[in-house]
Order: structure tokens, then C-alpha cells, then sequence
């Protein structure tokens, strides 16, 4: 049987893509390491991003602040986040994928630095805000790279690398974090060195980095902060509106407040536990995103919807009647829906946008998630601090479910009116 022809081994690169000369090829990774780089400096971000949610209650007990201020320290980074999604989501469709990313590396080292010498809560929101611009400039721009370098033989891989990255990476960060603090060394500066360390690998990856988008003027005007879909792309985003606020509204929640739940509602001391709480979400999510990415997206959102409200229903009992055992089962089912919302969402957002659109259309996605993320969070930190630990989960995880609740509704509307959309598979 006769092989592959070699336009089939080595895919054209697509329209948009700058062709670079022979010597500059040969320093290039190939497209399939490109990819595998890119897939792995994105869990890197998220990783980075979720590692001072175990350190919170750490710095809490040393410096003495509230629950509001560990809110503010949570929500500083989605602000410098969105801020950079909204100022610089575009900057790669002008100027290129690689000088976005090696920036966004360099600046991501530089929070790392200020968390290693942070000794007061106004270096710690420092660092976080600069996190926060590090990773919204990353996000959009490695989610238009993957879809770049997507392999011809496997035209979701992007989407399915988009939609697990950030439920991987997040539950990676808090329970590597949480061991170390537990077990290693040096429980607040651990965990930076090694991500410094990780960053430095990555800058260098990136720097050999093929490029992918071409040059193209516009890229001072693109920093105009905006939020702008293409007219054909608002319907299918609308749609999937209910269901992103729902599942990153829930991740909020336990990142921000989970390990202090563990603590002050469950007893439970171990920093191992603070970071298995956010494991317990993420790591079904991530799992569930491998698991589904054959499905349709029709019957992807639908379940997941289900069983985010499901899941979130019973961690909520197991709350008010103090059963850790229900708490944590409602906490992994609830993770299974995140993830398959994730894959759903991100996946078909990657795979609807044409080149030049993805990093505008992906930047819109997620300033709603992270909106989501970190609005009701802080609202819970300030009740939290008046109100009280149990009530507010109670109140904030019964205002989840009523969101999957009209997340299912919307997602069984859409399948109403658009039924031959269902069977689009995923990956």
C-alpha cells in the first residue's frame, strides 16, 4: 500500500502564514512540536495562575486580613486580566503570534519575582494584577496559535486543547501547590521558583516558535479596548452565554473560597486538602473534555448543564447538613459538567471563527467567563466577611444552580431551533 503523499506529511501553511526563509526554518520547531509546545505553555499559564489559591489561607493567618481583602487578592488578577483581553486580545492577528507570547512569558516572570518577595497584601496585589495581564494576553493568543497549527488530520485538536487546558492547568496549580506548601520547603516561595524555572524553559520553546499570522497594519489601533464579534458568529456565542456564566461562576466560588471552606466549615487543616477542593472540580472537568470530544455539542451542552446543576445541588447539601462525603460528590459532579461545558464551548467558538477573528471572537469568550469568574466571588468575599462563611457558599452555590438551571433552558431552545446543529461532532 502506498504512503501518504508528502502535501499530506507536511500541511501547507494556511493563507495568513509568513514564510519564512531556509535559515530561519531550520531554528523553527516543526508544526507538531509547535503545537505540543503551545498545548504545554498553556497549562503552564493556568498552573501559574491557580498556584496562590492554597498559599491564601497561608498568607491570611500571617498578615491578618479578611475574607474581603482574599477576594480582592483573587479578583486583582481577573481585573488585569480582562483588562489585557479587552487591550490586547487582537495584538497577535497584527503583529504575530510569537512577540505577543514571548511578552507575555517575560511579564508572567516578572509577577513570579514580586510573589517570591512579597512580604505585605500590596505587593501580593501587585503581583496578582500583573499575572492577571500576563495570562489575558497569553490565552487568546496561544488559543489562535493552536488553531493555527491545528493538524489537517484532526481539525478539532485546537478546541479540544483550548477547552481542557484551563480545567488541567487550574487543577495542576492548587494541588501541586498545596503539596509543597505541605510538604516542602519554604511553603510561599517554593512553588514561584519552580514556575520561574518553568517559564524559562517556555520562553525558550516559544522562541523557536514557527510564525503563523502575518504582519499586517492596525495593531496601535487594535489596543482601542472593545469588544467586537462578527455578525455571523453573535448568534452561536449568544447562545452559549448561560451556560459559561454558570460553570466559571462555579469555578470562581472554589478557587477563591473553597480551601477556606475545607478549613473553617469542615475542619479540615491539611494544605493538601485546600488544593484537592479545587481539584475536585477541575480534575472531573479535565477528564470529561478528553471523555466527550466525540460527542455532539448539542447533547454535550445539554448534559452538561444537567449535571452542573445536579452537582452543585448536592455540594450545596452537603454544606448545610456538614457531610463532607456529599459535599465533595456534588463537587465532582459538578466538574464533569464544567468540563464538558468547556470543551462545548471553547471548541465550537475555535472551530466556527475564521484566522483572522479567533483571537477577537476567543477574547470576548473569555472576558464573559471571567467576568463570571470573579464578580460573584468578590461579592462573596465582602458577604463572607458580614454574613458569614456557610451562608454565603449556601446563598452564592444556590444562585450557581438557578444560572445551570437557565443554562439548560437556553441550551434546549437552541436545540430547538437549530436541530441539525446536534450532530456536529467535536473532535
Amino acid at each position: 500500500m502506498s504512503g501518504p503523499a508528502p502535501s499530506q506529511l507536511q500541511p501547507s501553511p494556511p493563507p495568513t502564514a509568513r514564510v519564512a526563509p531556509p535559515e530561519e526554518r531550520r531554528r523553527r520547531l516543526s508544526r507538531p512540536v509547535a503545537f505540543a509546545s503551545l498545548a504545554v505553555v498553556f497549562v503552564l499559564f493556568m498552573a501559574a495562575s491557580s498556584a496562590p489559591s492554597p498559599l491564601y489561607v497561608v498568607y491570611q493567618q500571617e498578615w491578618h486580613f479578611s475574607a474581603t481583602t482574599l477576594t480582592t487578592v483573587f479578583a486583582v488578577y481577573v481585573l488585569g486580566m480582562i483588562g489585557a483581553l479587552l487591550v490586547l486580545g487582537a495584538l497577535s492577528d497584527h503583529l504575530g503570534r510569537r512577540p505577543v507570547l514571548l511578552s507575555a512569558i517575560a511579564l508572567e516572570a516578572v509577577s513570579m519575582v514580586l510573589f517570591l518577595t512579597a512580604g505585605n497584601v500590596g505587593l501580593l496585589l501587585t503581583a496578582r494584577f500583573i499575572q492577571g495581564i500576563a495570562t489575558g494576553a497569553a490565552m487568546t493568543t496561544l488559543g489562535a496559535a493552536l488553531s493555527d497549527l491545528n493538524p489537517a488530520h484532526a481539525p478539532h485538536r485546537a478546541g479540544l486543547v483550548t477547552g481542557t487546558a484551563p480545567t488541567f492547568g487550574l487543577g495542576l496549580g492548587s494541588l501541586g501547590c498545596g503539596l509543597l506548601i505541605e510538604y516542602g520547603p519554604h511553603p510561599t516561595r517554593l512553588v514561584y521558583v519552580l514556575l520561574l524555572l518553568a517559564l524559562v524553559v517556555a520562553g525558550a520553546l516559544l522562541s523557536a516558535l514557527p510564525e503563523t499570522s502575518l504582519r499586517r497594519p492596525g495593531a496601535a489601533r487594535s489596543l482601542q479596548p472593545r469588544l467586537r464579534i462578527a455578525p455571523h458568529l453573535r448568534a452561536d456565542l449568544l447562545s452559549l452565554v448561560p451556560i459559561l456564566i454558570a460553570s466559571w461562576a462555579l469555578g470562581g466560588l472554589y478557587l477563591s473560597l473553597g480551601p477556606s471552606v475545607a478549613v473553617g466549615l469542615f475542619g479540615l487543616s491539611s494544605h493538601v486538602v485546600g488544593g484537592l477542593v479545587v481539584t475536585l472540580l477541575t480534575g472531573p472537568a479535565f477528564v470529561t473534555a478528553l471523555a466527550l470530544r466525540g460527542w455532539p455539542v448539542g447533547r454535550t451542552l445539554a448534559v452538561s448543564a444537567t449535571l452542573l446543576l445536579v452537582g452543585t445541588a448536592v455540594a450545596l447539601t452537603g454544606v448545610e447538613e456538614h457531610s463532607l462525603t456529599a459535599a465533595a460528590l456534588g463537587t465532582a459532579i459538578a466538574g464533569v459538567g464544567f468540563g464538558g461545558s468547556a470543551l462545548a464551548s471553547f471548541g465550537t467558538l475555535a472551530r466556527i471563527a475564521r484566522p483572522a477573528e479567533r483571537s477577537e471572537l476567543l477574547s470576548v469568550a473569555f472576558v464573559i467567563s471571567y467576568l463570571a469568574f470573579s464578580i460573584p466571588a468578590v461579592i462573596a468575599g465582602i458577604a463572607a466577611t458580614h454574613a458569614g462563611l456557610q451562608d454565603t457558599f449556601v446563598t452564592y452555590a444556590a444562585t450557581v444552580a438557578a444560572l445551570c438551571a437557565l443554562a439548560l433552558l437556553a441550551q434546549r431552545l437552541r436545540a430547538t431551533r437549530t436541530p441539525a446543529t446536534g450532530g456536529v461532532p467535536q473532535a
